[in-house]
């Protein structure tokens, strides 16, 4: 071989070579990083203010409510002879009471204080999803059945809640709550750990177009400064939870 084919192919090489590593450098550079977040809820504890019927420990990063399900607030559903009972007297012309009454629940939640998004999201369960911070449980959507809550809205009491035969629950914004604590405060958490606020962020109304498919999003609240995931009450459909949890469901037991 001449010795200036040599060089010509010894230059090529080299070209070559450059270009490989040139490239597989910029592909490194345009991978993004994936940074895992997750939180820490144990500030909300103390918000589970109505001791009568919640109670919690903590275990590590995991934290076990257990709730008689019995609202410190007044109900048509509580037996006439209780002194919460109260007559319906809110705005819906068209309520009808259901044949349910309040009584006594042993419900447990057992969920981490570090919650963070699931690689797998799972649908919400019939009954119990979460726990409001006086003890009341809430529900999902759906009404018995998975049918819609069209009809069933029509029971609920002034406070929107009513019972499922003995469970009292809430599918909707919980008034009691928003009218003590305000409507942008911290309302409970749902079984994934992430928290549960009312229908304002920031003095605006929040509408599911501001919210993901579960229902929340990632934006600093009043205990969250630096920013949390969390779900929002709103008044359309579905409420309070959308198509399932954003982060993995601990276990509820009752």
């Amino acid at each position: 071989m001449k010795k200036n084919q040599f060089i010509k192919l010894m230059t090529l090489a080299v070209i070559a070579l450059g270009v490989f590593y040139g490239c597989s450098s910029d592909t490194e550079e345009e991978t993004p990083e994936i940074i895992e977040t997750s939180y820490d809820t144990s500030v909300l504890l103390s918000m589970f203010d109505n001791v009568a019927a919640v109670s919690y420990s903590v275990s590590g990063s995991t934290v076990t409510f257990t709730t008689t399900d019995l609202p410190n607030h007044t109900s048509p559903y509580w037996d006439a002879s209780h002194p919460l009972y109260e007559v319906y007297n809110g705005t819906n012309t068209s309520w009808n009471q259901n044949p349910g009454s309040i009584g006594e629940q042993n419900i447990t939640f057992t969920m981490t204080l570090n919650p963070a998004e699931a690689l797998n999201k799972t649908a919400t369960p019939m009954g119990p999803i979460g726990i409001s911070r006086n003890g009341v449980v809430f529900f999902n959507q759906y009404a018995a059945g998975g049918a819609p809550l069209t009809g069933e809205i029509n029971s609920f009491d002034q406070w929107l809640g009513h019972p499922a035969m003995t469970q009292y629950h809430y599918h909707v914004e919980p008034t009691y709550l928003t009218t003590t604590y305000g409507s942008d405060a911290f309302l409970g958490l749902l079984s994934d750990g992430f928290p549960v606020y009312g229908p304002l962020e920031n003095g605006t109304t929040i509408t599911n177009a501001d919210l993901d498919d579960y229902h929340g999003h990632t934006s600093a609240t009043s205990d969250f400064p630096a920013g949390i995931y969390h779900y929002h009450i709103t008044n359309e459909d579905p409420y309070l939870n959308g198509n399932g949890f954003f982060g993995t469901a601990g276990s509820i037991t009752r």
